[in-house]
């Protein structure tokens, strides 16, 4: 049986000279790659409490869902501003070149809850920490974090760093 990381498809200087992109692409097209990156993911939070999943569009959606049917639990989307159709609550973060907005409904997370969040990477953690600030505005708690992929080398971890983090893959570089 392969490995996990043997599934990622690596591509050399994309999107610029210098950083090697990790296709998840590559994991979802093959069967046992999908079924190894779900499994592999739901074991790392297989002791965890929580009471909800929550995943950030799109590539979230994917290894969120699949996780919240096999622990019985609901799944709650995270979405790009103007995107879900009821009162939501939104939160701007920083990118790289500019900002972003991310909304979930309003209704979607209970004060008390216990929240999971998946998603396929964490990099410098700027989205992840927003998720956070938005599910902890509706009064849920953050019990943990599972993904894919981290690229150890922009420092995710570090601004998370009180929070459970959990990845199925490490890459040191960026």
């Amino acid at each position: 049986m392969k490995k996990l990381e043997e599934y990622v498809r690596s591509i050399p200087d994309f999107p610029e000279k210098g950083i090697i992109f990790r296709d998840v692409t590559s994991v979802l097209q093959d069967a046992d790659g999908l079924h190894l990156a779900i499994d592999t993911m739901q074991d790392l939070i297989k002791d965890l409490d929580f009471d909800v999943v929550v995943g950030p569009e799109s590539r979230g959606f994917i290894f969120g869902t699949p996780i919240a049917y096999n622990t019985g639990k609901p799944f709650v989307l995270i979405r790009k501003k103007g995107k879900l159709p009821c009162e939501t609550v939104e939160k701007e973060y920083d990118l790289e070149y500019g900002t972003a907005i991310i909304e979930m409904h309003k209704d979607s997370i209970k004060p008390g809850q216990k929240v999971l969040i998946v998603d396929d990477l964490i990099a410098t953690g700027g989205t992840t920490e927003a998720m956070i600030q938005l599910i902890e505005s509706l009064g849920g708690e953050v019990v943990g974090v599972v993904v894919l992929m981290e690229l150890a080398g922009l420092k995710g971890r570090e601004k998370l760093s009180k929070y459970r983090l959990e990845s199925a893959i490490c890459y040191p570089g960026k």
